[in-house]
């Protein structure tokens, strides 16, 4: 199958391993920004078929990992209201909030509903025009159009029951918001393939030269993570810091500009909380002024909720790559994807989640385990 057979030939990926380590000469440090491709790294063990010096850190790329608790608890108190449908995706709906997820709303009668588009939200309203419809927005740069889209759609088409609560966020704050860390490690960056179809590669070259870091665009497939790490390699043992087109396949360095403008019509950059971060300054979207009114926040007045992280959940250190999942006390014991205590297990982004579903609980791989497309 073209783009994905293609992508997983276990000889190519052989070759790329071999100039890998025939390049490499001294420890390097490498963040992949996306959670899609954390899950490629863990599923075929490409982390462990890397020479000993090449070390992969998980960046915060799971946008249902990143969403942070104060916007769960408000989507969770929205959602149990008896007049809302709140509609959501499916992974969200195990995302623990304070003290319940949407799943336990839904069992105690709220009316939440899995979609698979934000337009399936915006019908939902149009069938039931007596009741408030709630799409809870989150994501990167990937998902952000087309909830700005449906909201566009909305007031074009006077639908006054249809709001969107909001948590989107932005990839290249996060980047030097990672690097300006005291407990910085990372010496490069794989950049999420997907965020840069949309938004090109323009807001890059600059963080490049100011951290003095390789920031090279990668796709998903294991022969894409492979080819990213080696241009990244190459990049670091010369010593320069530049940005390079991995994923020319889908990546043009414009971008999409009708996305962009759609996006620029909808929303106002603004500062946005992380969670297991904190607040990064003009990290995220918020609707505009002139879309206020179908800002869920703004339509329910949800504020001075009280949220608790649970003690034991160490998925802030997971998010900012200080901690791999398997080292929590409480992977696999007392957090698994049934019992979440954070979104990192239970996203389909999620780091945890991947330690978890590949059996990565820190002990030395087989044979099998160790094969780039296994």
């Amino acid at each position: 199958m073209k783009y994905l057979d293609e992508f997983q030939d276990p000889g190519l990926a052989r070759r790329l391993l071999d100039e890998i380590r025939a390049t490499v000469t001294r420890p390097w440090a490498l963040m992949e920004v996306c959670g899609g491709q954390t899950h490629t790294i863990i599923r075929h063990g490409i982390d462990q078929l890397l020479p000993d010096n090449v070390e992969l850190i998980h960046g915060p790329g799971c946008p249902v990992c990143v969403t942070p608790l104060e916007v769960i608890d408000k989507a969770l108190e929205i959602a149990a209201r008896p007049d809302v449908i709140f509609c959501s995706f499916g992974d969200m709906l195990r995302v623990p909030g304070s003290d319940r997820d949407l799943f336990q709303v839904r069992s105690h009668g709220g009316d939440v509903r899995v979609v698979y588009s934000p337009l399936d939200a915006l019908k939902i309203a149009q069938q039931n025009p007596h009741r408030q419809v709630v799409f809870f927005g989150i994501g990167f740069e990937t998902t952000a159009p087309p909830n700005a889209m449906t909201v566009h759609q909305a007031r074009k088409l006077g639908i006054p029951n249809f709001s969107l609560l909001v948590s989107h966020v932005r990839v290249p704050p996060a980047i030097e918001a990672i690097m300006q860390s005291p407990s910085c490690r990372v010496q490069a960056f794989l950049a999420a393939g997907h965020v840069c179809s949309v938004m090109g590669i323009r807001e890059y070259p600059e963080l490049a030269e100011r951290f003095r870091v390789p920031i090279v665009v990668t796709g998903f497939e294991p022969l894409d993570i492979l080819e990213g790490i080696r241009r990244t390699v190459r990049q670091l043992e010369r010593g320069e810091h530049t940005v390079d087109n991995a994923y020319p396949r889908a990546v043009r360095p414009e971008g999409n500009p009708a996305a962009q403008a759609m996006l620029a019509d909808v929303f106002e950059v603004t500062d946005r909380a992380w969670r297991g971060i904190g607040t990064i300054p003009a990290s995220g979207w918020r609707l505009s002024e002139r879309y206020r009114d179908y800002d869920a926040e703004y339509r329910f007045s949800v504020e001075g909720l009280t949220t608790r992280e649970p003690a034991a959940c160490r998925s802030g250190e997971v998010l900012q790559g200080l901690l791999k999942p398997h080292e929590c006390e409480a992977f696999g014991t007392t957090c698994t994807p049934r019992t979440p205590l954070g979104a990192t297990m239970v996203s389909s982004e999620g780091a945890c989640a991947a330690y978890y579903l590949y059996r990565r609980l820190g002990t030395p791989p087989t044979p099998q385990e160790a094969s780039p497309v296994a």
